[in-house]
């Protein structure tokens, strides 16, 4: 498979630009993040999926809801642990900057919008695959690559800066394309849809996971996670959207709406950000499991001057900064986006929605 295009290139034009700031307001994000995890304690160079949890999967529903994905899709989804050691490597061949992939015998799959990438290393990690990322905005191509190679996938996954209605891939090279809420950002769905058809070989499948519009016609409360003002928001209602793929070649195999499940997953996350761990966090949370805790001290012999028995609280460890979450890439308003896209789910503003297509 061809992969046209260098990691972190300039790519974007007008409409690039503007997710661009949207997604890296502050600028610099690699720079942020990797100071972040070491004031948390962490080594920015070889870190666990556990400790990059919060900035992996930017879309309703973390790892959980890319699981469901998987399992709509009827793959074998290996429920692996999450505190899996960071230097364990698949064997195979590498993705590089102009073939390979796929020479391994490794299923080829397009992760469209990838973000920061965590998508792309759950995928190869658990199931395998040989995952090429793409993505407008530069900084999350940073990102995503430093990620991959801070937990041993670097192997496996790939990273892009490139248009979805220009993808650098050639013709039938993909066995599956891969979509967590990256359409709503897109303007011209037509064009993107069919490049989605053409790195597709025959058989191929679109496995989505997008907010679309719901019933309830009232604008949306704004800023949101993907859209700061009215005209950045490109949501589609679910109608809409099967009208666009069906125009596009692509046959549903199977569709359900887990809004009910965002809501509730979003909710959990409110209450978390509410809950007084702000003074110690980076700024929300996306985390699919809870903080990893320092090691418990080993008690002191009876006398030790040093022990807490004799020093009381001034003894216990000191609290561990929080991981970096979402905040680190949206700024201090994503608090807000968060609050917002709460009520708009509660209100039927938006849905959920996740489907499998075939070409």
């Amino acid at each position: 498979m061809t992969v046209k295009g260098t990691p972190g290139e300039d790519v974007q034009g007008t409409a690039g630009s503007q997710l661009g700031q949207h997604y890296d307001a502050k600028g610099s994000l690699l720079a942020r993040l990797e100071r972040a995890f070491v004031e948390a304690g962490c080594d920015p160079d070889h870190l666990s999926h556990d400790e990059m949890a919060g900035i992996d999967q930017l879309h309703l529903g973390g790892r959980a809801a890319s699981r469901r994905l998987m399992a709509l899709a009827g793959w074998d989804v290996a429920q692996s642990t999450e505190t899996e050691h960071i230097s364990d490597k698949r064997e195979g061949s590498p993705l590089d900057a102009v073939a390979g992939a796929g020479s391994s015998g490794a299923a080829r799959l397009l992760d469209l919008g990838c973000g920061t990438g965590g998508a792309s290393r759950l995928l190869a990690r658990d199931l395998g695959y040989e995952v090429v990322g793409v993505d407008i905005t530069p900084g999350f191509i940073e990102v995503a690559t430093w990620l991959s190679q801070s937990c041993g996938l670097e192997d496996t996954t790939r990273f892009v800066c490139a248009d979805a209605a220009d993808l650098p891939l050639g013709d039938a090279s993909i066995e599956a394309v891969w979509c967590q809420h990256a359409l709503l950002n897109m303007p011209d769905l037509a064009a993107v849809l069919s490049e989605c058809r053409r790195v597709l070989a025959p058989g191929g499948r679109l496995l989505l996971h997008e907010v679309v519009r719901g019933d309830n016609p009232a604008p949306l409360s704004l800023p949101v996670p993907w859209a700061r003002t009215p005209e950045h928001s490109r949501l589609l209602s679910l109608k809409d959207l099967e009208q666009h793929l069906q125009a596009a070649g692509f046959q549903r195999q199977a569709l359900e709406d887990v809004s009910a499940e965002a809501l509730a997953w979003r909710s959990h996350h409110r209450r978390r950000e509410q809950g007084g761990d702000g003074k110690r966090a980076h700024g929300g949370s996306n985390t699919d499991h809870a903080q990893p805790q320092p090691p418990a001290q080993p008690l002191k012999s009876k006398g030790d001057e040093s022990s807490p028995q004799a020093s009381g609280p001034a003894a216990r460890p000191p609290i561990r900064p929080r991981l970096p979450g979402p905040a680190l890439i949206f700024g201090e308003v994503f608090v807000e986006m968060g609050r917002n896209l709460l009520d708009n789910l509660a209100d039927d503003r938006v849905r959920v929605v996740q489907g499998v297509w075939q070409r």
